[in-house]
């Protein structure tokens, strides 16, 4: 039984307890988020995966991406950088490998990690289907749903599955002349092509039960697919994009009504005045389901530092309501990242979600606690409590400085230490003390 079908029988779960004291909300109030579809708790169910929920009332997620490709195959490569995106930080992993052996790469990547693993089953369809066929368009339908159920029986948490591709969203794609950037979704533009050469709609589609049975059986959560997301900003909320998201929407109120957990993938490419009208039309179509969104990138000329623009992104889809966000590295559209991309990556996507969550939620503690702190050149707590304190450490001790209360970039003319003292009897007696 899922955990949507234990909500909805007032059932609370032993999972259902771990993410409440997580998040530290009532039990009774995660339940009914889950039973209306506005949570999901994402859990591999073998190995030793921790839960982890997203949606309504919960703090902003943020997935790491790792993955080999056909001219990187290092699984060595990979298991570290696995490692790296749960030190720094982030709640979920997605492995989206298209080199070497698919099969044993999930498998270690499950095994040396506690985040919940995802992946997209089309990656590894189309592989397959290149190597026993010659043609990733001969992929057939049996081949595709065996590929599904082997990938969660391995212990898949989560699952981008592109259902939302069919005739009417290529039609639109068409009508309005193709696109500035292209398609740009791997699993999309595979899933287009083969539709296109066999002149067939999309079997994810076509079966979508069929998806939901067998997700639901290892009650894997199911994350609607956005292989039409724009890949330049120019091609933002474009008619495509629409369409497929009235589809995924469609497609997950099915899935929750058929006792499958379901959230919806955003877009990739969005303008920073889009962000808003984009979530709420999400929330508005899917009933509130859970919304996965890739940063989402804000500007197309900064390549090098897409991490930095999806990081704006980012916090302004936190702030209006996404749920779960995809991090980019600076390797982003020019190669495959390495450790320190995907350190960068998680680290600046987690601060961006902290910002977008302290708008969302008023969470602004921390931060008047750390102010206090820097007033009193309290080194020590500012450290403790900086999201990243090694970093802020490290920065400090390698340039030291004359007065051991004072930084280099002020020295002798340090502000709080001039004039702190003038303001000691007010502080006494204020709250801000």
């Amino acid at each position: 039984m899922t955990q949507i079908e234990h909500a909805r029988r007032g059932e609370i779960t032993q999972t259902m307890q771990e993410v409440a004291a997580q998040e530290q909300i009532p039990v009774e109030v995660l339940r009914e988020r889950i039973a209306a579809g506005q949570i999901v708790i994402i859990k591999n169910h073998r190995g030793r995966s921790r839960a982890v929920g997203i949606g309504a009332g919960l703090r902003t997620k943020v997935n790491a991406s790792i993955g080999t490709s056909s001219d990187i195959v290092d699984e060595e490569l990979e298991i570290r950088k696995a490692r790296i995106a749960q030190e720094s930080g982030a709640d979920t992993l997605m492995e989206l490998s298209v080199g070497g052996d698919l099969d044993r790469i999930r498998r270690l990547i499950i095994q040396n990690v506690e985040l919940p693993v995802g992946n997209v089953p089309l990656y590894q369809a189309f592989c397959e289907a290149k190597r026993k066929y010659g043609s990733a368009d001969r992929l057939d339908d049996a081949m595709l749903f065996d590929l599904i159920e082997r990938q969660c029986s391995d212990g898949i948490a989560f699952m981008a599955v592109h259902c939302g591709i069919n005739w009417l969203s290529i039609e639109r794609l068409r009508k309005q002349g193709y696109r500035y950037g292209g398609l740009v979704s791997k699993g999309g533009a595979s899933m287009v092509r083969w539709m296109i050469k066999n002149n067939r709609d999309n079997p994810l589609y076509e079966k979508f039960d069929r998806v939901v049975e067998i997700l639901k059986k290892y009650d894997v959560v199911l994350s609607l697919g956005n292989g039409m997301r724009a890949g330049a900003i120019h091609d933002s909320s474009d008619r495509a994009m629409i369409q497929e998201l009235v589809i995924n929407c469609e497609l997950a109120e099915i899935g929750r009504d058929m006792g499958c957990q379901t959230m919806v993938e955003g877009p990739g490419h969005v303008p920073l005045d889009e962000i808003e009208q984009n979530i709420q039309l999400q929330k508005r179509m899917s009933g509130g389901a859970p919304y996965y969104v890739l940063g989402p990138i804000t500007t197309d000329v900064a390549p090098g530092y897409d991490h930095v623009t999806a990081a704006i992104g980012a916090a302004s889809s936190a702030r209006y309501g996404a749920d779960l966000i995809c991090y980019i590295t600076p390797a982003e559209h020019l190669a495959l990242p390495h450790e320190e991309d995907v350190r960068e990556g998680v680290r600046i996507c987690k601060i961006a979600a902290y910002i977008g969550d302290m708008v969302k939620y008023g969470r602004r503690d921390r931060d008047r606690d750390l102010a206090k702190a820097r007033r009193d050149l309290d080194w020590e707590r500012q450290f403790a409590l900086a999201l990243y304190g090694d970093t802020a450490r490290a920065i400090r001790e390698s340039r030291q400085p004359a007065e051991e209360r004072s930084c280099t970039m002020c020295g002798a003319y340090c502000a709080l230490e001039n004039v702190n003292s003038c303001f000691r009897e007010e502080l006494e007696r204020s709250p801000k003390k």
